[in-house]
């Protein structure tokens, strides 16, 4: 509890009227007319006041995918049995993963890490070993977390997310793997968000229709359940959420105090976000969502923050494949406004 709240208190705001003017400043100097790269624009000016300078490049670049396991998993809302987290863990420190091969093509750090997969992975290399427990409960039943074990997920992703700045990281991404999870995003949207479990529940990982008429009823049992534990985001996190998931919200509020971006993936990352966001809105300026998936959740989360996602790609994935996309069109951004010749630099005429 003291670290988050020091954490959340030490998150400064962004808005700087002559920061602000000094970055529009330096892009309508570059060698193009006026608005002409669009949303990266967007991008350049958002880094720029999340970093807090007017010279904001990226460098190092990682990407935490946090792993772990849901009781939610075994009331039949997935199409994957839950033994296949903890495969895609080993596939993931192997490289074979989408996120492996993603991560290499743009030159980003992929830190995996257990902060609750149901096996014993005490022995893999390469792992990051903050298991919290071998998985939540079935929300169906009980709270998925007691509050310690919430305020542990959460402390895992802002120490993580701290020790990332002082390393001298410019960029952060959020991805993660867990049977089940989308049905536990599903349920913090509805939660936060008062919109029906049909509105929310998609398809997930590919189960059939029938399933999914299953998973609406079981996030809307759910929210029954514990109608009165959804009274805060903390309570609210730790009655349906994942470890993964405070997690990824952790990392967020972590990174934010550092003055550290996050590029928020899909559905599940950016239910993450959300909770995040209910802790604490100055965490929301410092979060890139890189796109908008096929889960109808995602679109009503997106609306309900008031934000534009980068990219849209029909995603489904997770992992945080979109995260590095988003991460590749943020340096890119980066890189013109850095990079590109000014008018006067390059004696270019301007527009009269």
């Amino acid at each position: 509890m003291k670290l988050l709240t020091s954490i959340m208190n030490a998150i400064p705001p962004v808005e700087n009227a002559d920061l602000s003017h000094a970055i529009r400043r330096r892009a309508d100097s570059l060698t193009k007319p006026l608005g002409s790269l669009g949303r990266l624009e967007e991008v350049m000016l958002q880094y720029g006041l999340a970093r807090g300078k007017a010279t904001a490049k990226i460098g190092r670049k990682a990407i935490f995918v946090f792993c772990a396991d849901h009781g939610i998993a075994r009331e039949g809302v997935s199409a994957y049995p839950p033994e296949v987290t903890a495969q895609m863990v080993s596939n993931f420190l192997g490289g074979g993963a989408a996120i492996s091969v993603l991560c290499r093509q743009y030159g980003i750090e992929a830190r995996i890490v257990d902060a609750g997969v149901d096996a014993d992975l005490s022995g893999a290399p390469g792992l990051i070993h903050r298991k919290v427990a071998r998985g939540t409960a079935s929300f169906l039943h009980a709270p998925a977390m007691v509050e310690k074990q919430a305020f542990e997920a959460l402390d895992v992703g802002i120490e993580l997310a701290v020790a990332a700045a002082r390393e001298g990281f410019d960029i952060l991404g959020a991805g993660e793997m867990g049977i089940g999870n989308t049905t536990a995003a599903a349920a913090l949207i509805a939660a936060f968000t008062g919109r029906d479990a049909a509105d929310v529940a998609g398809l997930g990982t590919g189960i059939a229709a029938e399933r999914l008429v299953h998973k609406a009823d079981v996030v809307r049992r759910a929210i029954t359940l514990h109608a009165a534990a959804l009274h805060s985001p903390l309570s609210t996190l730790a009655a349906v959420g994942g470890f993964e998931i405070a997690s990824i919200a952790g990392l967020m509020l972590g990174a934010a105090s550092e003055r550290l971006p996050v590029v928020v993936d899909g559905v599940i990352s950016s239910a993450a976000a959300l909770a995040a966001v209910k802790l604490c809105p100055a965490v929301l300026p410092y979060l890139f969502f890189s796109h908008q998936s096929t889960e109808p959740g995602h679109a009503v989360l997106l609306d309900h923050l008031g934000v534009r996602p980068l990219l849209h790609l029909e995603l489904h994935l997770g992992e945080g494949s979109g995260a590095a996309l988003g991460i590749a069109v943020i340096e890119s951004a980066m890189r013109l406004y850095n990079e590109m010749a000014t008018f006067e630099s390059a004696a270019v005429s301007r527009t009269s």
